[in-house]
């Protein structure tokens, strides 16, 4: 398989998760399509990200409602790394991002975890290992 290229993030409103991911994680829209019936295909990544992005799907039953802010079951369920692990966290923090911890260091790089507008864990993270895609199972999983 070449690259993973979307993965499925559960939204209560589209808008106000644009506005998240855009404004405060520093995402960029790629895609907001109109589908009909109120859908949308709407896809964010970061900024000149090649491969994977994510897909922000807005809940319409009330199985998919349920699952909104906690996709994982509570566990970090998204990491996005960063070749500027500083820069972004104090970005983020200032644009309303909320981080569960202080950064710190672990034997693969330095790390925190923060929650989407809903409550979904993500780690952001800055790899010491470049060589190994994931490098060193790392994270908070």
């Amino acid at each position: 398989m070449p690259h993973l290229g979307l993965v499925t993030v559960v939204v209560r409103d589209y808008d106000e998760a644009i506005a998240f991911y855009v404004d405060a994680v520093g995402f960029e829209l790629l895609e907001d399509t109109h589908v009909g019936d109120g859908k949308r295909w709407v896809v964010v990544a970061p900024r000149g990200a090649r491969e994977a992005a994510v897909l922000l799907a807005r809940a319409t039953v009330s199985e998919q409602e349920a699952r909104v802010g906690d996709q994982t079951g509570g566990r970090v369920g998204w990491f996005l790394n960063t070749d500027a692990f500083d820069r972004d966290y104090e970005r983020m923090r200032a644009a309303g991002v909320a981080f569960e911890e202080a950064p710190r260091r672990e034997p693969y790089g330095t790390v925190a975890v923060f929650r989407d507008l809903y409550g979904n864990r993500w780690d952001l993270i800055q790899l010491d290992r470049t060589d190994t895609p994931g490098a060193a199972g790392g994270g908070s999983c």
